[in-house]
């Protein structure tokens, strides 16, 4: 059984956001974006929200920037060195930075910034381990000694995504990681307007005039990063529907996560473009709760693997097959340790028999459905589908996304507020190779994110990865870690797809970056 997406209508714009769009309607210096929620938390730290990431390249910097090919630049660092033996690491910053508040960027905010965001992230964990020292060695220049080579300094620097390493005042950046920060200041090429910040209606980002990019052209994320536009708008437009007849008025100038079933209204509109939103994609996921019943049962997680077919789940949602591959591994098939050892072949009948099997015994699978996320509702939808036919016990929840992502904190069993399931889309870059797969991550409450697996073996195997000496053992590693998971079931990939955003015709310099960014944009008038 294949379910579809719900058909939408174009409809007039509802609530109190039509006036405040069509007031500016067409404004060159304003542009107006829907993306795929609403920013409700402003610590890229703490929060694994890609809406707090997404903020966060607004507002913050960082010391080094992925191309357009996936290599790390300088970004905020002018140059580096590392000693002959790989364990000194010696940087400086540009001249010039300064934070939004006036105060000049020094080593010791970058100092202070890494190291909070080390507590949370996988590679600044490894980066910063027992042993390992980072210190300012003046205003412009820190060093990083290791206490033995780890390859991954630039890319963990670089990392364009998950926790990217975002340089803030190390004011803020003292603030204690189980608390969330609520200052914004940082040193990017735009400044959050907090009195306009307005949760469930928009979010509202100023040029920063004293922003210094650099003199290389942009290229990915990294290169200069030009505020052409004086204001960036996200716009709250839960309904399909409403935000594109946004996106015809010319209200709305980009529409992000476009839904497949308006991929031809779009099309035909000469006023208006169909285009990649990232140049890496995203992977599915089949997420499953494993501290509480019934996915505390290894044998039921694995029974799940003959039930997750991406070849049944993934026309659901993408009805464009040029725009999705059933890649069965849980590496993208665009990373260079992509490998499907181990997979195994779904198959339903089969399924229902593991499921029997398992000792599965009729505990309600409370899957959690984000109806205005049309990514995760069709897979929920469709995932619910698949485990009633392998006679499991499945409650459908509705829900708004924001709801879902406070409900996945909860470790609660299921008939107490818990939860045992739910379907997101992470991106490629972020699923690269088993020190930055995120999904992969297999410490439990430590560091694993909501589903929380926790399999030691899958840790050994990542910090082996970050210390091999050559690619030929990281590559031998990597078909560890695939048939690890293909046994530990930390999560199920539902396939490969690239997402696709509507814009306006009259844009232009949007940049193919691993993610989406607003700045270099240009709009005519």
């Amino acid at each position: 059984m294949i379910i579809t997406r719900r058909s939408t209508l174009a409809l007039p714009l509802a609530g109190l956001a039509a006036p405040a769009l069509a007031q500016n309607r067409g404004d060159p210096n304003v542009l107006r974006v829907k993306l795929f929620g609403d920013l409700r938390a402003l610590d890229p730290f703490i929060s694994p929200e890609y809406m707090a990431r997404n903020h966060g390249y607004m507002v913050y910097d960082t010391l080094f920037a992925l191309d357009s090919k996936l290599r790390p630049q300088p970004q905020m660092v002018e140059s580096h060195s590392v000693s002959a033996d790989r364990l000194t690491w010696e940087f400086s910053l540009r001249e010039g930075l300064r934070f939004h508040d006036g105060a000049p960027v020094t080593s010791e905010d970058v100092v202070a910034s890494l190291r909070r965001w080390a507590i949370r992230d996988g590679h600044g964990a490894q980066m910063l381990a027992d042993g390992n020292t980072l210190v300012a060695l003046d205003a412009r220049r820190f060093r990083l000694t290791l206490q033995r080579p780890w390859a991954l300094v630039l890319d963990a620097l670089a990392k364009p995504s998950g926790l990217p390493a975002f340089i803030m005042p190390a004011r803020v950046a003292a603030t204690p990681i189980t608390t969330p920060i609520t200052d914004p200041t940082g040193s990017g090429p735009y400044m959050l307007r907090r009195e306009d910040w307005r949760l469930g209606d928009r979010t509202t980002y100023r040029r920063n005039p004293d922003y210094r990019p650099r003199v290389e052209a942009p290229d990915g994320l990294a290169g200069a990063k030009l505020a052409r536009i004086e204001r960036v708008e996200w716009v709250v437009l839960p309904d399909s529907s409403n935000a594109l007849n946004a996106l015809q008025t010319g209200e709305l100038d980009i529409f992000e996560e476009l839904p497949p079933d308006l991929f031809p209204v779009v099309a035909r509109n000469r006023n208006l473009r169909l285009a990649a939103q990232d140049a890496a994609g995203v992977q599915p996921i089949f997420r499953m709760n494993q501290v509480v019943p019934p996915f505390d049962n290894p044998r039921l997680r694995q029974a799940m693997r003959l039930l997750v077919d991406p070849s049944e789940m993934m026309p659901a949602y993408m009805t464009d097959r040029e725009r999705w591959r059933d890649c069965r591994s849980f590496f993208p098939c665009a990373s260079p340790f992509h490998t499907n050892e181990g997979w195994v072949t779904p198959n339903l009948d089969l399924a229902r028999t593991a499921v029997q099997q398992s000792g599965y015994d009729g505990t309600p699978v409370v899957v959690l459905d984000a109806q205005d996320s049309t990514i995760s509702s069709t897979f929920a939808r469709v995932s619910a589908d698949r485990m009633r036919r392998a006679g499991m016990n499945v409650d459908l929840q509705a829900m708004d996304w924001a709801t879902l992502v406070t409900r996945r904190l909860s470790k609660n069993p299921v008939n107490q507020g818990g939860w045992s399931l739910f379907c997101s889309a992470p991106a490629a870059v972020d699923l690269m190779d088993p020190v930055s797969h995120i999904a992969l991550r297999s410490a439990g409450a430590r560091t694993a994110l909501p589903g929380w697996p926790d399999d030691p073996e899958l840790e050994r195997l990542r910090d082996a990865f970050a210390f091999a000496a050559t690619e030929e053992e990281r590559r031998a590693i990597a078909v560890q870690t695939q048939r690890r998971a293909v046994e530990s079931v930390p999560y199920l990939p539902l396939g490969m797809m690239s997402l696709v955003r509507g814009h306006s015709a009259r844009l232009a310099g949007i940049l193919e970056a691993a993610i989406p960014v607003y700045w270099n944009i240009t709009k005519a008038g």
